[in-house]
């Protein structure tokens, strides 16, 4: 089994901590691929740099059907770009927020979100309304760093996480917390120990249900809105992606 995992930002530091992270996961059998966009912004933090980024994780869905991945995960909590992905390739397409929203309520009744900042905060909110888990989260909450602080080993950045994940269990009376972002992808054992509550990062998690989906023979539907895109004229920078065929 090929999984195809898709950092949408063009940090290529993160895009290996991501990969490691999948791969120490993965079953025996199951081949773990990193890869970030060529171009693109080199963090995600608002609506902007998703917008832009999701021209980037379609371009490596692309990539991707020519080596037959068998799934893809969207290694950013935003889920950039999933639904248009998920028209592309006939494979499972996970988001990284989706898959631990869901893996979050199989082991606890509510749960917090731990993000980097506030306005990312506001991004997450929106996902559990439209993926139907609002009644499940507590609260969202941001320690207010900047998301490639992530990548730097001298910065504050694990510690002031602790910190937010200790506030949520002591305030929000829940059973598990769910990290909000892909560049935490290696930090979910020293935050747990910790802070002494399960928590849920959305790579491994994505990996997990990949798997799941692979072995039951479960792919991305073709009927109604997930249809491949209908084949049409595009221009300017764009015109390669012109007449695209299933």
């Amino acid at each position: 089994m090929h999984i195809h995992v898709i950092n949408p930002n063009t940090t290529a530091s993160m895009t290996h901590k991501i990969g490691e992270a999948a791969s120490r996961i993965a079953a025996p059998g199951t081949r773990i691929s990193a890869t970030n966009p060529a171009s693109g912004p080199v963090s995600i933090e608002g609506h902007f740099d998703e917008a832009i980024s999701a021209v980037g994780v379609a371009e490596e869905i692309r990539s991707g059907e020519r080596e037959r991945a068998d799934a893809y995960i969207i290694a950013c909590f935003g889920d950039p770009g999933l639904l248009a992905a998920r028209e592309l390739t006939r494979a499972p397409v996970i988001g990284i927020a989706e898959a631990a929203f869901h893996m979050a309520t199989l082991i606890s009744t509510r749960f917090s979100i731990v993000t980097t900042l506030g306005r990312t905060g506001i991004i997450a909110e929106h996902l559990l309304q439209n993926y139907g888990f609002a009644h499940h989260c507590r609260r969202v909450r941001a320690a207010e760093i900047p998301v490639l602080d992530l990548e730097d080993d001298g910065s504050t950045a694990l510690a002031r996480l602790i910190d937010e994940c200790r506030r949520a269990r002591d305030e929000d009376n829940i059973g598990a917390i769910v990290l909000g972002c892909g560049g935490m992808a290696d930090l979910t054992e020293q935050i747990s120990d910790a802070v002494g509550l399960p928590v849920i990062e959305g790579v491994t998690a994505a990996v997990k249900l990949a798997e799941a989906l692979v072995g039951l023979g479960l792919g991305t539907s073709k009927h109604g809105d997930l249809a491949f895109p209908r084949p049409k004229a595009y221009t300017g920078q764009f015109a390669h992606l012109s007449n695209l065929e299933p």
